[in-house]
């Protein structure tokens, strides 16, 4: 199956019912088939047909959900880039996948000379925004109004539907290239667990940018299942909150951060949150104070905790009966409905229950693997399981306990942070001799950047002078703490001893990462 079938399906099952509110716009099943085979029209024109890379680099409206469809529609490949990321990491993005046309919106039109002077694949740029076109520039509503609609072109099953960048253990990004198959396996198998995700008249809320796949397939379950994609104008809380509100929301994905800032809002006691029947969460852990709280302000939600990646989907999930506390609360849940979990020791020897060792998953929603990069699949994808990098155990009950991250990342609110990444922007101060980033407890979900220093003999540096110097790097990336030390603790193969680094922060924690 194909992910345009939800295209087919809708019109099929309600033409004139609304798939897609985007603010007061709504775009019925009938209307959204004729605008995205007009736009797969205008794509065909410029030359896409054969697994051509098309990007976009905008924040959520409709119009994604449309470029998604359109793209797969001419027999192309998306690219949604990651409207957090900096402009290096966009143009690597775009040079590594070789991005040929690109759709951007007003918020990125000042990104447009430096990747159109460091990316040479790319031949065409389209304005997605509300507002007029640039000079020259075509726009997504003229290209749609102008172009004549073109048949789907069905793509296999198996062809790569799309490529989806994550960041790897050496903090380089890599292009994972999913399909068709695995994307639609995630749509049909997650509604068997949570309710609202897939009832027909139900509603989703898009609560992230359309970067990761968890987003691509929260729109994708709606769409064939049947109901309502809300789209906010912003994904911070008072928009969001907005679109649950306006348009009577039924299920929404929140990442634990999210849920704090929600629960910590001084109007949250005017808000009206009682159209939710499910609320899913996952990238981050969340503390049992704070899922009472959020438990308390959703009075009729249902809550499901997910443990997933961009390589596999879906692995394991916490369904609502085990949201009661001194149950499994701080576990990950049991594998998913075709999703298999293993702990495995350094030769890849699975270990008893109980024991920690890496996490290895197999699912039906397996990535084709990384793009242009052979040897770093194979290095993940072993014997067709996934190697995920992070430590666990399982239970006698078989749930899912995650305990440490061999990987060196850090998860400042579901976003991944490399050390590596990090710790090369701080090294080029004239005055650090050594560092070490760690990430530490926060008090709100997920980790803190944490940068441990040894300065050169007879050099000075302080915490603002080193702050300052990595302004360059995204905000969640920046240490919020910088600690002064002699000397890092080294193994005798000379590797720094991060765990050594960990322990005051983490000593007397369940969880050696949050």
């Amino acid at each position: 199956m194909h992910i345009t079938h939800i295209v087919h399906r809708a019109l099929q099952l309600a033409p004139d019912e609304p798939v897609t509110a985007y603010g007061d716009r709504f775009r019925t099943a009938r209307e959204q088939a004729d605008r995205v085979a007009r736009l797969a029209g205008a794509l065909r024109e410029y030359g896409v047909g054969d697994g051509e890379h098309v990007g976009m680099l905008a924040l959520g409206s409709d119009r994604y959900i449309e470029f998604f469809l359109a793209v797969a529609w001419a027999n192309g490949v998306f690219h949604p880039v990651n409207p957090a990321w900096s402009t290096p990491e966009m143009v690597y993005a775009l040079a590594e996948s070789r991005t040929e046309i690109l759709f951007v919106d007003d918020a990125f039109l000042d990104r447009l000379p430096e990747i159109r002077e460091t990316c040479p694949d790319l031949r065409q740029v389209v304005h997605v925004g509300d507002g007029p076109p640039p000079p020259g520039m075509p726009g997504f509503e003229e290209l749609i109004a102008s172009s004549e609609p073109v048949e789907d072109a069905r793509r296999n099953g198996e062809a790569p539907a799309g490529v989806v960048y994550t960041s790897g253990t050496t903090g380089q990004a890599k292009g994972v290239v999913v399909s068709h198959a695995a994307l639609v396996h995630q749509a049909l198998i997650l509604p068997a667990r949570v309710p609202c995700h897939g009832v027909p008249g139900g509603r989703i809320l898009i609560t992230s940018n359309f970067s990761s796949i968890s987003m691509l397939v929260t729109w994708l379950i709606q769409g064939i299942w049947g109901g309502l994609t809300v789209i906010p104008r912003t994904t911070d809380v008072e928009g969001l909150v907005d679109a649950i509100q306006r348009h009577r929301v039924t299920h929404a994905p929140f990442a634990p951060g999210t849920m704090q800032q929600i629960v910590d809002h001084p109007d949250i006691g005017a808000w009206d949150l009682s159209s939710m029947r499910s609320i899913a969460y996952g990238a981050a852990p969340i503390t049992e104070a704070l899922l009472t709280r959020v438990m308390k302000a959703f009075p009729n939600a249902a809550f499901h905790q997910w443990y997933g990646m961009n390589e596999f989907g879906l692995a394991t999930l916490l369904p609502p009966e085990d949201h009661v506390a001194g149950r499994k609360l701080r576990s990950a849940g049991r594998p998913a409905l075709g999703a298999e979990v293993r702990i495995v020791d350094e030769d890849g020897a699975e270990v008893p229950r109980g024991e920690v060792g890496e996490i290895v998953v197999r699912t039906g929603a397996m990535m084709l693997g990384y793009l242009n990069k052979p040897e770093e699949t194979a290095r993940t994808v072993r014997d067709g399981w996934v190697h995920t990098g992070d430590g666990g155990y399982l239970d006698e009950d078989g749930y899912l306990h995650i305990v440490d991250r061999f990987k060196d990342v850090i998860n400042v609110d579901g976003w991944n942070v490399y050390s590596t990444e990090v710790e090369q922007a701080i090294a080029a101060h004239p005055a650090v001799a050594a560092v070490a980033v760690i990430g530490v407890p926060d008090d709100k979900p997920g980790e803190r950047v944490h940068a441990v220093i040894v300065l050169k003999h007879g050099r000075t540096a302080s915490a603002e002078d080193i702050r300052r110097h990595c302004e360059p790097l995204i905000a969640w990336k920046t240490p919020t703490g910088y600690e002064f030390v002699d000397a890092l603790p080294l193994s005798n193969s000379g590797k720094v001893l991060k765990r050594e680094l960990r322990k005051p922060y983490w000593a007397g924690r369940d969880r050696q990462v949050n």
